[in-house]
């Protein structure tokens, strides 16, 4: 045992034992993982590299329409469910990094338990707990999507066995009771029985219904479509929640250990230098093989200064800049991933327009660095336990194991997160404490500084797109050609070998936002994905921001060049497919919410954009203010059809707070890379958006449905594009190159 503490704040013990093992009835919906598919990509395109060429279009179809996949569900609904006599306690597999799925979680669970989500006590899952690395893993917006039918099926089970126990103990059928409020009655007698009673009077194994059980209908919902509030809610703001930078042991020490100076750069030689005499120093750990050098002290302050006395030489690593980044991504040639009618034929008939798009490297620029505190006690096969903020805890877990063994029994605590947004993925940094905690036996934590954190990140790669359309005379698009360029995103992730990649020829996570989803008699896509001297990887939405800032603002110069009003040109090229019809539902909305046909002074403007991800479709207006010579947002309207809200409070913040993160990308982010090392290191040069210039976001959903879809990526997508296109309506310059500068 080791006294910790929660990411509710409150004091805990850490138990390491497993939930307890239960006899099992009918079993929870299973959903399985389905980013594993590219081992079966991959051992298709080694079997088949000519077919590959010609099913390109059909696999990139296909991967897209999979999204980020499902989950593995436990069979147990004792592993989502703690019982105890002070009440239920919901085990969350998927990681609160800000986004509120612990609260949307918690609202469906309740709302089958017959609870108020302020009953629930809720808690993240450790790796112990029992659930599968896909349901641990949280990516692609799809905690709340994935997790909502299982997690309901598990809180009705819980239910049901609390009613067969009250049964017994009230001596009356379970069909006499009603539940409401943690509390059951029987029907006529005024009795009751609350669920903690219940509980705490319960003895031996709990028995699972034979039958699975029926879960509430829409019009009874009580929970579910209600705002509410969060669930983190108070331990933040009295500031208990435990994020990795405050997780804290016993007789901790802090740990800081040496970074390439340059990207590629490999350690050859460490030495202690001065660092062994410093105040505070406790111990130097240097593991040239493992290319580590590292210092524990009693203060961080110490352990990143002793860190700088080592005296270390490196290899000479890449002097790559911004320009050979940006020369190396260029569209043109690469792999076919849409084809549809002659495209030659259709690009020599009517207006022909041209068009180039770039955007630059971006960072994540989350509000916590990267952070992690470690404990290995003395002994080749003692435990590793981790308290480390990670989108995937079996990352860490493998990393762990691949550097202490791999039978070695790792426990992975989940703090909170203070942003992700793809960088924590998996968390290294979980490993460097580690070793520094072998070599001491004592706990160690490491918490980087802003500006290690900004140079050693991986960040979203740049992209360029060239396109060329053509419209008729009766204002119709004829056809469009686009090639795109991009680095890697995701492949890292996927684990196909680099010459699967090769043959493959295309990124899954480019694909997001790449395709025009318009009906249109000609279309031709071309990708091209470019290795770069610099780690890339998921950035919010993967390419779906940059994707969609070129084909959104190149409609708009098709609308220009046909004389036609840019929301009609897209309402009129949209056909009667579902998809689509639910494209210009939101496509509507967003205008009617800006008053799209009313006229605005001189120098504003409006611009619209949209696209879609994860199944849900986001359209949005921005308007803007060019008068003084100076670039203003005055507003955005977004629409947006998620399906199933949840938690229209929670949902509403996420989409206010992806417009935000886009205006910022949009307006000021540009990672700048001088001779191989990040220059822009901290937030005096890569500057975010603050909240003077952060305009009134107004959210509005439409459409709903049975099951929600995802909302924390999607509303980034339009962002840039609407704002660039606000910017040509207020008479400004058609401005195709992120950030967007008068």
């Amino acid at each position: 045992m080791t006294d910790t503490t929660d990411t509710t704040g409150a004091a805990r013990t850490a138990d390491t034992t497993q939930p307890a093992e239960t006899p099992r009835r009918w079993r929870v919906t299973r959903r399985r993982l389905l980013i594993g598919a590219g081992a079966t990509i991959g051992s298709l395109v080694v079997a088949a590299p000519a077919v590959i060429e010609y099913g390109r279009p059909f696999l990139a179809e296909w991967m897209l329409g999979r999204g980020p996949g499902s989950a593995e569900i436990p069979e147990s609904a004792l592993i989502w469910f703690e019982l105890t006599g002070q009440g239920i306690t919901l085990h969350v597999p998927k990681i609160e990094m800000g986004q509120g799925v612990h609260t949307a979680l918690a609202q469906a669970a309740a709302e089958e338990l017959r609870v108020t989500p302020g009953q629930l006590a809720v808690v993240q899952a450790d790796t112990q707990r029992g659930f599968a690395a896909s349901a641990m893993f949280t990516f692609g917006s799809s905690s709340v999507a994935n997790l909502y039918l299982p997690i309901r099926e598990a809180a009705a089970t819980v239910r049901e066995m609390l009613a067969a126990q009250a049964a017994l103990t009230l001596g009356v059928a379970a069909q006499a009771l009603t539940a409401a409020d943690g509390v059951f009655a029987v029907t006529g007698t005024g009795r009751r029985l609350a669920y903690t009673e219940v509980i705490a009077n319960h003895r031996g194994p709990w028995q699972e219904p034979d039958e699975k059980p029926v879960l509430r209908q829409a019009h009874e919902f009580t929970s579910i479509g209600h705002s509410a509030a969060r669930v983190d809610f108070r331990a933040k703001v009295l500031g208990e929640a435990t994020y990795g930078y405050d997780a804290r042991l016993p007789g901790m020490a802090y740990g800081a250990f040496a970074v390439p100076p340059r990207f590629g750069a490999t350690l050859l030689t460490a030495e202690p230098g001065d660092a062994r005499g410093m105040p505070g120093v406790q111990q130097v750990v240097i593991d040239v093989a493992a290319g580590f050098a590292g210092v524990v002290a009693d203060t961080r302050t110490r352990a990143w200064a002793a860190v700088r006395a080592l005296k270390l030489s490196w290899s000479e690593g890449s002097h790559v800049d911004n320009a050979a980044i940006e020369a190396q991504i260029t569209a043109g040639d690469g792999v076919v991933l849409r084809r549809k009618g002659w495209i030659g034929s259709a690009l020599g008939e009517g207006r022909v327009v041209e068009a180039e798009y770039r955007t630059p490297l971006a960072a994540h620029a989350h509000l916590e660095p990267l952070a992690a505190l470690a404990h290995l006690p003395a002994g080749a096969e003692g435990k590793v336990e981790v308290w480390v903020p990670t989108q995937s805890p079996e990352s860490v877990v493998e990393d762990l194991r691949a550097a202490f063994g791999e039978k070695r029994e790792v426990v992975v605590h989940v703090t909170q997160l203070g942003g992700s947004f793809g960088r924590k993925g998996g968390q290294h940094v979980a490993v460097e404490a580690a070793r520094l905690s072998a070599a001491t036996g004592k706990p160690v934590h490491i918490g980087w500084t802003r500006e290690t954190d900004m140079r050693q990140a991986f960040y979203r790669p740049p992209t360029h797109t060239k396109l060329r359309g053509a419209v008729g005379t009766d204002g119709r698009i004829r056809g469009v050609e686009q090639h795109s360029a991009a680095g890697d995103i995701i492949w890292a992730v996927a684990g196909l070998p680099e010459g699967v990649r090769r043959v493959l020829g295309f990124d899954p996570g480019g694909l997001l936002g790449l395709f025009l989803p318009y009906d249109l008699p000609a279309y031709r896509l071309v990708n091209r994905r470019e290795r770069l001297p610099v780690p890339t990887g998921p950035w919010r939405g993967l390419g779906l921001l940059p994707n969609t800032f070129a084909l959104e603002s190149f409609i708009d110069e098709l609308a220009e060049a046909a004389g036609a009003d840019p929301l009609q040109l897209r309402l009129a090229h949209l056909n009667d497919e579902p998809e689509a019809r639910r494209l210009a539902a939101v496509l509507s909305a967003a205008a009617q919410m800006a008053r799209w046909d009313e006229p605005l002074p001189a120098g504003r403007g409006r611009g619209i954009a949209c696209s879609g991800d994860v199944g849900t479709i986001v359209a949005m207006v921005a308007q803007v203010d060019l008068s003084g010579g100076r670039l203003r947002v005055t507003g955005v309207d977004v629409a947006v059809d998620c399906g199933l809200v949840v938690n229209p409070a929670g949902a509403t913040l996420q989409a206010q707070g992806s417009v935000v993160m886009g205006l910022g990308s949009a307006l000021r982010e540009e990672l700048q890379i001088r001779d191989g090392q990040v220059v822009s290191d901290n937030f005096d040069t890569y500057p975010l958006l603050g909240m003077a210039d952060t305009p009134p976001v107004r959210v509005s959903f439409v459409g709903g449905g049975e099951v929600p879809h995802g909302m924390g990526e999607p509303v980034v997508g339009p962002v840039p594009a609407a704002v660039a296109n606000a910017i040509r309506a207020a008479g400004g310059p058609r401005l195709r190159t992120l950030p967007l500068r008068l």
